[in-house]
């Protein structure tokens, strides 16, 4: 199984959208993500590409997702 290492930014954007998340807005260089029944949003920094693995696992967590979520949707 391939290891998690820095994801490009748009790539974790279209995964985002692909959880069925959606961008609820925009301050500085963040973004802000969200969608039904999570319980925080996620914040990304859209000044930073590649994301760093630490932030993606944060995010994850937060999605109630794995890291083999993440890179099947990569290798797709």
């Amino acid at each position: 199984m391939a290891k998690l290492s820095n994801i490009a930014l748009k790539d974790f954007q279209r995964f985002l959208v692909f959880c069925g998340c959606k961008k609820i807005g925009t301050k500085g260089g963040h973004e802000k993500w969200s969608k039904l029944n999570m319980i925080r949003p996620i914040i990304i920094q859209t000044h930073i590409s590649p994301i760093p693995v630490f932030i993606i696992k944060n995010n994850l967590k937060t999605l109630g997702l794995s890291e083999k979520d993440l890179l099947d949707f990569l290798n797709e």
